[in-house]
């Protein structure tokens, strides 16, 4: 069973920027977006966003996801 089981890489350059995004010192929100590519079965970046704004909790819609992550597309 366990010969059927594929783990996918992370992309190198992804590594990196993961390993800045955690220890960045800016205390502003941000966001990395990553996604898998079955082709080359790899974790790559999909979208990178340095700077966004909540005001509260209800503002954390799922239209404002879509405008702003792109989620739910």
């Amino acid at each position: 069973m366990s010969d059927s089981l594929v783990v996918c890489e992370v992309d190198p350059e992804l590594k990196e920027k993961l390993r800045k995004f955690r220890f960045r010192k800016e205390t502003d929100n941000a966001a990395i977006i990553m996604k898998v590519d079955k082709d080359r079965q790899m974790v790559v970046l999909e979208e990178e966003f340095q700077v966004f704004e909540i005001r509260t909790t209800e503002d954390l819609t799922e239209a404002w996801l879509q405008e702003k992550l792109s989620f739910f597309r």
